[in-house]
């Protein structure tokens, strides 16, 4: 789980900076945690509060939880038709098909047990807020794509399988990298995020991987790092230096959900 808020850190400094280099250091006292991090913490604390309850409640906790973290949270970069989603008694969801849905929706990969309900926990957190046909396509691709990787699905079957129901994935990073531009859609951002992870060896791979392709750099990372460090881990000296962002009720979210669900990675 802590693979999204590793991804969204690193990524923090090149949102509106793009590096593309591979070549650069992962944390910098310019790093923060941005709303990737705090609304897939909301998320992470939605399944936490109905957990007793088999998760009936669970679009109306992630509300909830979504606006408390929201408004705590207020200078985080949120979009404005989300943040006045933020901020209205009573929200009704806004047919947005923004990234948004998918870097927020990982911790749903973690909660289901099969398929089925990984697509059932991603349209519930998802379909509130960013009830497009694409947000939700988004979202489940991700949901999906960390609920394989987690546990042991190989890249190759992970790909087509997302290929199959989700994304033709049809280029490479460096094909595209050059023409790739910020794009704040799921269908400008999913599909090229999972692509980041599939060309990837190692997790920090992956983060620089998402950072050389630019873009909308730290949705990039939340994306590809849920997935990566479903896959393959996060590295012990990654998850210490990625906790110093984060204070006290942030730390105590996801150290409940790891322990919770027992997502050591």
């Amino acid at each position: 789980m802590i693979g999204a808020i590793v991804g969204d850190i690193v990524g923090s400094r090149f949102e509106w900076d793009n590096t593309r280099t591979k070549d650069f250091e992962l944390f910098t006292n310019e790093c923060f945690f941005t709303d990737d991090t705090v609304m897939s913490l909301a998320i992470c604390q939605a399944f936490l509060t109905t957990r007793s309850n088999h998760y009936k409640n669970l679009q109306q906790a992630s509300i909830d939880i979504m606006q408390l973290l929201g408004r705590k949270y207020r200078d985080c970069t949120y979009g404005s038709r989300f943040r006045q989603w933020l901020n209205t008694d009573h929200p009704l969801p806004y047919n947005s098909y923004g990234n948004g849905a998918a870097m927020r929706v990982s911790a749903s990969g973690y909660v289901g047990q099969t398929l089925e309900e990984v697509r059932a926990y991603s349209k519930a957190v998802t379909e509130i807020s960013h009830n497009h046909p694409e947000g939700l396509k988004g979202a489940e691709a991700t949901a999906i794509s960390v609920y394989l990787a987690r546990t042991g699905v190989s890249k190759n079957v992970i790909k087509s399988y997302i290929q199959d129901n989700y994304y033709p994935i049809d280029f490479t990073i460096d094909e595209i990298r050059p023409s790739y531009s910020f794009q704040g859609s799921c269908q400008g951002t999913v599909p090229y995020a999972l692509q980041v992870f599939f060309e990837s060896n190692s997790f920090e791979e992956t983060l620089r991987t998402a950072m050389y392709l630019g873009g909308d750099s730290d949705t990039l990372g939340a994306i590809a790092g849920a997935v990566a460090g479903a896959y393959y881990g996060v590295p012990k000296a990654i998850r210490e230096n990625t906790m110093q962002y984060l204070d006290s009720n942030l730390s105590c979210i996801i150290e409940e959900f790891e322990r919770t669900y027992r997502c050591f990675n």
